[in-house]
């Protein structure tokens, strides 16, 4: 979303020189500066972006006075410019502040005496006439010089970003990543920035593009189209996409002719961007990272199948009794068939619903693997899952990310193909949840003479990234599979987990009509109003009373979608005012209103914060002076300046896809008719999985009726299936 600067009929103009840099972040630009203004005995606060800042500094600001609850008055810069001083005074002071580097205080006096307000023309112009004065020779010449030129340069830079409409935090961005080269770069090629700037997309390169003179039917805008098509295709879960869609969708996106796209769909094959490839005879067009992608897992799948297993023989009729004796874990006859295959395949697929025992079967396969000192590694794509996995095996898990222990210096994982892991067996929980690119990157630091264990549940949504992984590997036919049906007598308990397995089966819910079940409820409810009505009223009273469960913290409400009355931003805002009593107060950025206390979703994965797609936390403070916040995700605080806040999202109601590998106290969905394009049973059983103590399904019976029927889940355009059959 670009950032809009102050208009000129509700701002002021301040300006003067730095007397103290109370605070100034190197990566996002932020600064809370002390500047003297003609008028003022005392110097005032003002706060803004600048790329860099020294106090002595002359600043020109654009904005308005605010009356901060923290700090008090202070003036908020929309535009926050270092200019040279005017006077004399003003410009001893400059070159006294160690910003030009080669001149302290002695040499500001020196250099002010000498050329006077004509000083800055001398360092620019004439630079040879600074080496006749008494001690600045050569060297000292040089300094100076290099130094007025990369302030030059930086100012240069940022005025030429905000006059093309790029907001002040996005400027500072920009110049940190191109640095001084920043005015050839944008110049050059303006879609860049959707690929080096977090935070730019298309629409907004394209208007800068558009300010800069490109032509509406340029090939590098045309090009940028084509991968932006492809951006969004790979948004909903697809590898490729067709070639006639990626031409249709172009063609609407651009307002060219199909001959202008074709010609840049080949351009970017020929530079490398695009893949040209066959699905199920189909012409496909991928971007190069996800078809190299998808060759990368196929490759590694078909590596590890190879050879035996790192643990010794065992006698396939002893391996329960091993089982036993070593952790005591009783196994039923399904469990001890499956231990069996498991055991002798090197790499395995594990799947099933709730309560058949997976976890069960994992944790006797470590017992006996363990017993013969291999090196054991566990993991899943999210911290709760591999605090999950840990709980219930009793072996650290980590995150897949901290497995390969992210670099930020490198911005690139440490264990991969040049670095594999220093492992026997890599188990991976909640593989339905792991897109082809993360996949490709875990695979690639597996030992080719490890085993794999791959645990999850086949019938959940797939992953939010692009692909469907573990769907394609069970269907390659190449892994061994093993499917657990048997649902173990204290899940059949469970009305959460019997119920999970009717509607995954394509059946109503048992007693949804009367309501009998002590952990799963139905709650009909008419039209859209009527449905919102008793969700809140649920969440907010009946829940908590009968059940003791805390509204913020033990119930998640989860809807199928983001829009409309009972999508996740409608539902985020009258629940935030009815359980945040601090939601009147707080910063707005990116059309959402965050406040001490706030229940937030993390939507992308930010690896130097160490926080990840669909981690939820709460906001626990907000600086309005530092313009930060800082979100605790399971005792770890993490800090965002404003200019971040579109990584997080309200998180008191979510998507279903979001709530992936989570589980919750309790679950409330919210089902209408509005919702039937949505209604699929796949994601209606991944909800109610979600729940661990209870699961309150809210709406109109014929909703529910259409979601348990509608089995037929769109399919995601993938081929790593027939890439596996083929590497093997």
């Amino acid at each position: 979303m670009q950032e809009s600067l102050t208009s000129e009929t509700d701002s002021e103009r301040l300006s003067g020189p730095v007397e103290r840099v109370v605070f100034h972040s190197d990566e996002t630009g932020f600064s809370v500066l002390r500047i003297r203004i003609k008028g003022s005995s005392d110097p005032v606060t003002v706060t803004g972006y600048l790329a860099s800042i020294s106090a002595g500094e002359f600043v020109e600001c654009v904005g308005e006075w605010v009356n901060d609850k923290n700090y008090g008055l202070q003036f908020k810069a929309a535009e926050l410019t270092v200019v040279p001083p005017a006077t004399t005074e003003g410009i001893e002071k400059y070159l006294a502040s160690g910003m030009v580097k080669g001149v302290g205080q002695h040499f500001a006096k020196v250099l002010v005496k000498a050329f006077g307000d004509n000083v800055f023309s001398v360092i620019e112009k004439e630079p040879e006439k600074l080496r006749a004065l008494p001690g600045i020779g050569e060297k000292r010449t040089a300094m100076i010089v290099e130094a007025w030129h990369e302030q030059q340069v930086v100012r240069d830079i940022m005025v030429f970003l905000q006059s093309h409409g790029v907001g002040t935090a996005r400027a500072v961005r920009i110049y940190k990543t191109y640095g001084d080269k920043a005015i050839t770069t944008v110049t050059g090629n303006p879609y860049r920035l959707v690929l080096d700037i977090q935070g730019i997309g298309f629409k907004t390169a394209d208007t800068i593009a558009s300010e800069l003179g490109t032509p509406f039917d340029s090939p590098v805008r045309a090009r940028a189209g084509v991968r932006h098509v492809l951006q969004d295709v790979s948004g909903e879960g697809h590898c490729a996409a067709t070639k006639e869609r990626l031409v249709s969708d172009a063609v609407k996106l651009l307002g060219v002719s199909e001959q202008v796209v074709e010609e840049a769909i080949t351009e970017e094959i020929v530079h490398g961007g695009l893949v040209r490839d066959q699905i199920e005879g189909l012409p496909c067009i991928y971007l190069s990272s996800l078809y190299r992608a998808e060759n990368s897992v196929a490759s590694s799948i078909s590596k590890l199948c190879t050879g035996e297993p790192p643990w010794r023989i065992i006698e396939r009729e002893k391996a329960a009794e091993m089982v036993e004796a070593v952790s005591g874990l009783v196994l039923s006859d399904s469990q001890e068939k499956a231990l069996k295959t498991a055991l002798s395949n090197k790499c395995i697929v594990i799947t099933g619903g709730p309560g058949v025992g997976k976890t069960t079967l994992v944790s006797a396969i470590l017992s006996i693997v363990s017993s013969q000192k291999l090196r054991i590694a566990l993991c899943a794509p999210t911290g709760r899952a591999a605090k999950r996995l840990s709980e219930s095996t009793g072996f650290e898990a980590k995150t897949i990310h901290r497995l390969l222990a992210f670099d930020p210096g490198k911005y690139d994982f440490k264990h991969g193909k040049d670095n594999p892991l220093s492992v026997d067996l890599v188990v991976v929980d909640e593989s339905s949840m792991i897109d082809v690119q993360l996949m490709s990157r875990l695979l690639d630091a597996v030992p080719d003479n490890a085993a794999l264990i791959l645990v999850g549940d086949v019938d959940q949504l797939p992953s939010v990234g692009p692909g469907a992984v573990l769907f394609d590997i069970i269907a390659s036919g190449a892994v061994s599979v093993v499917r657990l049906t048997e649902i173990f007598r204290q899940a059949a308990e469970s009305g959460i987990i019997v119920n999970a397995h009717r509607i995954n089966r394509g059946e109503l819910p048992l007693d949804f009509e009367r309501g009998e079940l002590s952990d799963f409820y139905f709650v009909p409810a008419a039209e859209q109003e009527d449905i919102r009505s008793k969700l809140l009223e649920v969440v907010l009273k009946r829940i908590p009373a009968r059940f003791g469960l805390d509204p913020v913290r033990d119930i998640q409400v989860l809807t199928p979608m983001h829009r409309g009355g009972l999508g996740t931003n409608a539902l985020n805002v009258a629940l935030q005012k009815e359980l945040n009593p601090n939601s009147s107060s707080g910063v707005t950025r990116f059309g959402t209103l965050y406040s001490e206390g706030d229940k937030v979703i993390q939507l992308v994965n930010n690896y130097e914060k160490e926080v990840f797609n669909g981690d939820i936390g709460v906001i626990v403070s907000i600086s309005t002076d530092e313009k930060n916040l800082t979100v605790v995700f399971d005792r770890l605080p993490v800090e965002y300046e404003f200019g971040e806040l579109d990584e997080l999202a309200l998180a008191y109601a979510t998507s279903i896809h979001k709530s992936q590998g989570s589980e919750y106290p309790a679950v409330v969905i919210p089902l209408a008719m509005q919702h039937y394009m949505l209604l699929q049973r796949n994601l209606l059983y991944t909800a109610v999985t979600r729940g661990k103590k209870l699961v309150m399904i809210i709406g109109q019976k014929k909703a529910i009726a259409m979601a348990v029927k509608n089995g037929d889940a769109a399919a995601r355009l993938t081929n790593l299936a027939e890439k596996i059959r083929k590497a093997m």
